[in-house]
């Protein structure tokens, strides 16, 4: 059966301290002016309702199985996303750490002496004499001035900050492989553009070496028309190394070796999906990275009272009691008679000279929480930033694909005129290949531009958040409900947490 603390427990226990009091101040969320609408999104094509809703699994609105397929192994095999699984799991049992300082401390000791007195002493009669006793002995310093308290307070805050990085981390990694996965498939396209390049121009190689043959054409134009087309397929050979960079990337994201994944060539027919954006108030609670950077200063924020509660005195108790006896059989020893019990001593202490420590630490503190607050604001503005830039960028983009296309189209026909030209032998070879050279490097920035605008689509996702919102992060009930009541128990092995 598995029995839990309960926090009515935990509760109680702090309603037996002598003092309710609480140092440092009280957490507050500082406010950040957000602006009312984004810059960029005029002229945005927002997703209706629910058009391409963004949720979890935000890759899905691309439309692409294969990349499907690679997103839902991230969560479970990435390996730095597993790291930060388990570094949120360590924020979870400080809390415990810091939890169990509310608590007595109590140990038992047994011992057994024999020993001879020394001759001529009164102290103890002469002979071999034994001793064993058996004790329990317990200790507890009540939190007078809440440093306990505001010591779990801030391990509940890291924990929720772990757990908010670990969400950050993953949408990063996502997004991470969509972007490499699409860059690829840019590549592949780009390839096979340079493959129909080389197909072409080999074509137009053979009119070159005919003309050539029939005295036509210049010894010239054929050498100039190999070297074209080898230079072509020079870059089509090139592109793989890219291309081997990507897909090793992809399967190191995925947490296999590099050996163990191959990516087959796909056209790249994806387009930038609709993506819903709402106001910008609302990216503060659905960017992961905003509310670990704010639980952090939350967590900060708690560590004032933990160092200002150092000013104040500590109080100890101790109680012992136990059995002692010169007799060997242990049914002698636990007697009413061989019973022994102290009570006490209570100890109080303040310091009252440390040289400055406490108070370098305590504007330590204060510091601490004030770069967390700047950091906290930093992220926030970032995260307005990316929202902007990958608006932009989008709707810019989509304006150069237009135009992109009417030259390409331009570019093509020019090509086709200038052959029909050179083959009417109104023009040289020259011109030929400079219509080539500009339909390639047209088409090239089109398979360019389209991936660009894929990858864009990716970091807005990102930018918003992929989804995620502030219910997603547990809350300090959730965070102390992981621990067992056979935490709290000193028997190693009892329970691995797994």
């Amino acid at each position: 059966m598995n029995f839990r603390i309960s926090k009515p427990l935990i509760y109680s226990l702090l309603t037996t301290q002598l003092s309710a009091c609480m140092m440092g101040p009280d957490y507050v969320r500082p406010k950040m002016n957000v602006p009312t609408e984004f810059k960029e999104v005029k002229g945005w094509k927002q997703a209706q309702p629910r058009d391409n809703v963004v949720t979890g699994k935000w890759w899905e609105i691309f439309n692409d199985p294969h990349l499907n397929e690679l997103e839902d192994q991230v969560a479970t095999a990435n390996q730095s996303i597993l790291q930060a699984e388990a570094n949120f799991r360590q924020a979870e049992h400080l809390v415990l750490t810091a939890q169990s300082a509310l608590f007595p401390t109590g140990s038992t000791t047994a011992t057994f002496n024999r020993f001879v007195a020394a001759n001529g002493t009164s102290i103890a009669p002469s002979g071999v004499r034994n001793l064993i006793s058996n004790g329990l002995s317990m200790t507890w310093q009540p939190d007078l001035w809440g440093s306990v308290r505001r010591q779990i307070e801030s391990h509940i805050e890291s924990a929720q900050a772990s757990a908010a990085t670990l969400q950050a981390l993953q949408l990063s990694t996502q997004a991470t492989l969509a972007a490499d996965y699409f860059q690829l498939k840019m590549l592949d396209a780009e390839k096979a553009l340079l493959d129909e390049t080389v197909d072409a121009y080999s074509k137009t190689l053979e009119i070159t070496k005919n003309r050539y043959a029939v005295g036509v054409a210049a010894k010239s134009d054929v050498v100039q028309a190999v070297a074209q087309t080898e230079s072509v397929r020079a870059q089509a050979i090139n592109l793989g190394v890219q291309r081997a960079q990507y897909e090793h990337a992809i399967a190191v994201l995925i947490g296999k070796a590099p050996a163990e994944l191959t990516i087959q060539p796909a056209p790249l027919d994806a387009s930038p999906p609709p993506i819903p954006v709402k106001l910008p108030s609302e990216l503060l609670e659905r960017r992961p990275d905003i509310a670990a950077a704010e639980r952090n200063m939350a967590a900060a924020n708690a560590l004032i009272g933990v160092a200002e509660a150092a000013y104040y005195p500590n109080l100890n108790l101790s109680l012992s009691d136990g059995y002692q006896s010169g007799f060997l059989n242990l049914n002698s020893l636990y007697t009413l008679a061989k019973n022994y019990w102290a009570l006490g001593p209570a100890t109080g202490a303040m310091t009252l000279f440390d040289g400055g420590a406490k108070n370098a630490q305590y504007k330590q503190a204060i510091d601490s929480f004030d770069a967390n607050l700047a950091a906290y604001r930093q992220t926030v503005l970032t995260a307005f930033q990316q929202v902007e830039d990958n608006l932009a960028a989008l709707r810019i983009l989509a304006d150069e694909a237009q135009v992109q296309k009417k030259a390409v189209d331009a570019a093509n026909e020019a090509l086709m005129l200038t052959i029909n030209q050179y083959k009417a032998g109104t023009v040289s070879y020259i011109n030929v290949m400079t219509a080539q050279s500009t339909a390639l490097t047209n088409k090239v920035t089109a398979v360019q531009l389209q991936g660009s605008r894929l990858t864009s689509a990716v970091q807005l996702v990102t930018a918003l958040g992929g989804g995620w919102n502030l219910e997603m992060m547990p809350s300090s009930d959730q965070v102390t409900d992981q621990i067992k009541w056979t935490d709290y128990l000193i028997i190693p092995g009892m329970d691995q947490g797994k």
